[in-house]
């Protein structure tokens, strides 16, 4: 998983889905799964 100042590049790749958790976001990608990424 890979921590990122902006996840705007992550979330607009197919199967990309952007979940709020513990007060981080998170980008989970089912198609891809190292599209994982948190920021925060």
């Amino acid at each position: 998983m890979k921590v990122r100042a902006s996840l705007r590049s992550l979330k607009n790749k197919p199967g990309a889905k952007v979940v709020r958790r513990r007060g981080k976001v998170f980008v989970i990608n089912t198609l891809n799964p190292r599209g994982k990424a948190r920021q925060g």
